[in-house]
C-alpha cells in the first residue's frame, strides 16, 4: 500500500512540475487580471492542465501499471508451459489484428482479468490476473486476449485519453468563467474588486459538479468502446470463445467479490447495478453484451 501511495504521489508530482514548466516555456500568462478574465490565456492554460495531464499519464501509463500490479512481464525465452502457450496466443492475435507483439505480463489476483494499457500500439502491454489462467480454458483466454488486444488495435487508450483531456479542460474553463461571474455578481457596490474567496468556493463546487456530468459522457463512450472490444475479439479470436470467455467472467463475478486494488487498469470490469447508477458504468452488464455477440453475425 505504502508503495502504491508513492507511485501516485510520484506521478502526480510529474505531471504539475511538467505542465509548470510547459506553462513557462509557453508564455501562458495569468488568466486573472485587474481588467477581468483574460480569455485566450484561460482557454490555453485549461488546455495544458487538462490534456497535459492525460497525456503525461497515457505516457507513463505502462510504467505505473507494473509497479502497481506488480506485473511480471514474461520472458520472451521462457521455458514456462504456461508462459510459452500465453506468449504463442497472443503473437497469433497480434499478427492477425496487424500489430507488433506487445509486452505480456501476468500479476497476482484471484479475479479473473486483463487489461491492455500503453502510450502507443507500438509500446502496448497486455497483462493477465493469475486467476484468469487458472480459471478459464484455453479458448477461454484466447477470448479476453482478443478484446484486449482489440482495444490496442483500435486505439482505445489514446481516443479515452484526448475525450478526457477535453472534458477536462471544459470542466476548468467553465468553471471558471462562471466563478468570475458569481463573485463579480457578489461584489459591494462602492467595491471594484472581486471576492477571490467566493470566487475559489464556487469555482471548486462547479468543478465537482461538471467532472462529475463530464464522467457521463466519458463512461458512455467506455461501454460503446467495449461493445466493439467484444466485436473485435470475436473476430479475432472467433465468436463462440469470446462468448464462452464472457460467460466464464459472469460466473466467477457472481460467485465471488473482485477485490483487485487497481480497478482503473481493469479492463474486463463490469457493473450490474441498475438505474441511474448505471451511467457511471464503464462497463456494460455481461448479459448485454453476451446477447449482442449472440446476435452477431457469423
Amino acid at each position: 500500500m505504502a508503495k502504491r501511495i508513492f507511485l501516485f504521489l510520484l506521478l502526480n508530482g510529474v505531471v504539475i512540475l511538467t505542465i509548470s514548466v510547459l506553462l513557462r516555456v509557453l508564455g501562458i500568462q495569468p488568466y486573472l487580471t485587474e481588467r477581468g478574465i483574460d480569455y485566450g490565456s484561460l482557454m490555453a492554460f485549461c488546455l495544458v492542465w487538462g490534456m497535459g495531464g492525460a497525456f503525461i499519464s497515457l505516457a507513463l501509463s505502462r510504467v505505473m501499471a507494473k509497479a502497481m500490479m506488480r506485473i511480471q512481464v514474461v520472458d520472451p525465452q521462457t521455458r514456462d508451459p504456461m508462459g510459452q502457450e500465453l506468449l504463442q496466443t497472443v503473437g497469433r492475435l497480434a499478427s492477425a489484428a496487424g500489430l507488433p507483439m506487445p509486452q505480456v505480463g501476468i500479476y497476482q489476483s484471484d479475479d479473473v482479468n486483463a487489461f491492455a494499457t500503453g502510450p502507443t500500439r507500438n509500446r502496448s502491454l497486455v497483462a493477465v490476473s493469475s486467476g484468469l489462467l487458472r480459471k478459464l480454458g484455453p479458448d477461454e483466454v484466447e477470448g479476453v486476449l482478443g478484446h484486449e488486444l482489440t482495444h490496442v488495435a483500435n486505439g482505445d487508450m489514446v481516443t479515452m485519453t484526448l475525450l478526457q483531456g477535453v472534458v477536462n479542460a471544459f470542466v476548468m474553463f467553465l468553471a471558471r468563467v462562471i466563478a468570475f461571474a458569481v463573485a463579480q455578481g457578489m461584489r459591494r457596490d462602492d467595491s471594484q474588486n472581486v471576492s477571490f474567496g467566493v470566487y475559489f468556493a464556487v469555482q471548486i463546487g462547479l468543478e465537482i459538479v461538471f467532472m462529475i456530468l463530464g464522467s457521463i459522457v466519458v463512461a458512455s463512450f467506455s461501454r460503446w468502446r467495449e461493445f466493439r472490444a467484444d466485436a473485435g475479439g470475436a473476430h479475432l479470436a472467433g465468436r463462440d470463445r469470446m462468448v464462452r470467455a464472457l460467460t466464464a467472467l459472469k460466473r466467477d463475478v457472481e460467485s465471488v467479490t473482485p477485490t483487485s486494488a487497481a480497478p482503473a487498469f481493469a479492463a474486463l470490469r463490469i457493473s450490474n447495478r441498475g438505474g441511474w447508477i448505471r451511467l457511471f458504468a464503464s462497463h456494460p452488464p455481461l448479459d448485454e453484451r453476451i446477447a449482442r455477440l449472440e446476435r452477431m453475425a457469423v
